[in-house]
């Protein structure tokens, strides 16, 4: 790979004349994917896939790399990608249809496993209401579901003996996403001595409610998630959406197959496949096991 990398920095400053700031700025960010790719044991280039070239950018987001930095790594990787396959050289350039505005959508802020570990404790286990919020935390962690969906979650959506929700997402599109046993033990504690202390009646189902027994709204959610953030030390700006790209990174940084992911997430990438293809539950449940840190 090393000579692959020596003849394309050949070809740019000899034959497409970039200045030597341009060519020093290609050799070094593609120096740092080589070194990324051999610590992980590639050997050639033709094995890298979208997949791999989107963990290397995950991981520099994490050493600090803001978008400017990243999205000038991914043009030196799609340059010298496509150069190798000009010259017969690559199999197939797995870049062709990674472009900057759709990748920032897939590199969010996300939070480390020991920040995960803070948060999810925050909540105090001896009070009702952290009780609930535990479980709360502990399920969009566990699944992944928008804050929305979360709130509008009814007794009917949950599966305890089967180890699965169901809920309805953007465009009411219902989708099976996997819980873990974590996730699922908290919220049935939640639901064994919690929630019918509440006074709500049986008319209404919805999972989560107020100390009134009202369903809780997404801006309370919001406002709980950035209260235990705080208490937790965490200084980054934790969202609800936080925990839900947190569930994504982990599951894809352990090896869990992306598009299993956005399957669990209820949304396709065009860009990876145009045909949504359908995984049944009992498959969902299997890779959730093996990959979610909390499964």
């Amino acid at each position: 790979m090393k000579a692959l990398l020596d003849q394309f920095l050949d070809y740019v400053m000899l034959e497409r004349g970039l200045s030597k700031n341009t060519h020093a700025a290609y050799a070094m960010d593609l120096e740092a994917f080589l070194a990324y790719l051999q610590q992980r044991s590639f050997s050639t280039l033709n094995d890298v896939k979208r997949e791999d070239i989107l963990q290397f950018l995950l991981a520099e987001k994490k050493r600090g790399l803001g978008a400017n930095s990243l999205s000038r790594r991914l043009v030196a990787i799609k340059v010298f990608f496509r150069y190798l396959q000009q010259e017969n050289l690559l199999r197939a350039n797995v870049t062709e249809s990674m472009d900057s505005p759709r990748l920032w959508k897939v590199l969010p802020d996300t939070l480390t496993y020991k920040e995960v570990d803070r948060l999810l404790a925050a909540p105090l286990d001896n009070k009702r209401h952290g009780r609930r919020d535990k479980a709360m935390l502990e399920t969009l962690y566990g699944t992944g579901l928008r804050v929305s969906e979360l709130a509008g979650l009814t007794l009917d959506d949950l599966h305890f003996d089967g180890g699965y929700l169901r809920c309805l997402g953007k465009g009411r599109k219902e989708r099976v996403v996997p819980m873990g046993e974590t996730s699922r033990a908290h919220l049935q504690r939640y639901l064994d001595e919690v929630r019918p202390a509440l006074g709500t009646g049986p008319e209404n189902r919805t999972v989560f409610l107020t100390a009134r027994g009202t369903p809780l709204s997404r801006k309370t959610i919001w406002w709980m998630i950035k209260k235990y953030a705080k208490q937790a030390g965490i200084m980054k700006k934790v969202k609800p959406h936080t925990l839900r790209h947190s569930f994504a990174s982990h599951l894809l940084a352990n090896g869990a197959p992306l598009r299993i992911i956005q399957e669990m997430l209820g949304h396709a990438d065009i860009t990876t496949t145009q045909i949504y293809t359908h995984v049944d539950a009992s498959r969902l449940r299997a890779v959730h096991h093996q990959f979610h840190p909390r499964a």
